[in-house]
């Protein structure tokens, strides 16, 4: 209200981020689905090793003691009250809404970082870009930004108290759900769309190289051809419409669209709300 008042918040513009905020919580106290197979397969092959040791040591019972038997016994009972305790562990772990365990603190996640992983929490910030305030803040322990842009902007809406407000934020945010979002709350988000072409991972043309013509209502491919306009079908809320040319059997970019052989060699698809 005061930054309000001290007219600081005058543009109505903020960036939107988020920071990876390390918890108390080691790594090695936190326990997914993959990191929980390993202490598990390494008890299993201690005991395996274990009991072949026990049944050597029974079929040579001349050369070996008493006591190297009561030893290997109790490393088979600790092992297997290890083996209890990670399988309790296990169960908890896959009752969990994300299927992830945290034993010191609860509630931070394991989570991707600039190329390594912690144990802790995602703290998304709205920040003025004029005077650099922070606008508002929220904690999470969800890995990632994607699903986090329209509920920071109606928070930093609410805290300009503006009806017109835009948001920036990276290509980490971006979510045909969440732009709907602030569109519909009379938000304007500038984010850039994600490069996720599978196609353009395989070292073939991306989706970005054909680009759409909204007078005509198509898309025009790396060869020229015009894709027009197919099929509409509903998928998970959305209107998917379909484009794609009949011209590519002959087309002499084939092999850089597209590994199949069907008639139809790139079809795209078109995501909008009902």
């Amino acid at each position: 209200m005061l930054c309000r008042q001290l007219k600081l918040f005058s543009e109505a513009l903020v960036a939107i981020d988020g920071s990876k905020f390390k918890a108390v919580n080691s790594r090695d106290k936190n326990f997914t689905r993959a990191k929980m197979k390993r202490p598990l397969a390494e008890v299993e092959a201690s005991l395996d090793r274990y009991f072949e040791q026990l049944e050597a040591a029974d079929r040579a019972d001349q050369t070996c003691t008493d006591t190297d038997t009561t030893k290997l016994e109790d490393k088979i009972a600790q092992l297997k009250q290890e083996m209890q305790r990670l399988k309790k562990l296990e169960a908890q772990m896959l009752n969990a809404p994300d299927k992830q365990l945290s034993l010191t603190d609860p509630d931070p996640r394991s989570m991707k970082t600039r190329g390594t992983g912690i144990v802790g929490y995602n703290v998304q910030t709205a920040v003025d870009t004029q005077h650099h305030l922070i606008v508002s803040h929220t904690v999470t322990n969800a890995g990632s930004d994607r699903s986090q842009l329209s509920a920071m902007a109606l928070q930093a809406q609410t805290a300009l108290a503006s009806e017109d407000l835009s948001v920036l934020a990276d290509r980490g945010y971006y979510k045909s759900e969440e732009i709907l979002a602030c569109h519909e709350a009379g938000i304007i988000p500038y984010v850039p769309k994600a490069q996720t072409s599978g196609n353009q991972a395989k070292g073939l043309f991306g989706r970005n190289q054909f680009h759409y013509d909204a007078a005509t209502d198509t898309y025009r491919c790396p060869a020229g051809e015009r894709l027009k306009w197919r099929i509409t079908s509903r998928e998970n809320g959305l209107m998917l419409h379909r484009y794609w040319s009949s011209n590519c059997q002959g087309c002499a970019l084939k092999s850089q669209c597209t590994t199949g052989q069907g008639a139809t060699c790139h079809a795209l698809e078109q995501r909008s709300s009902p």
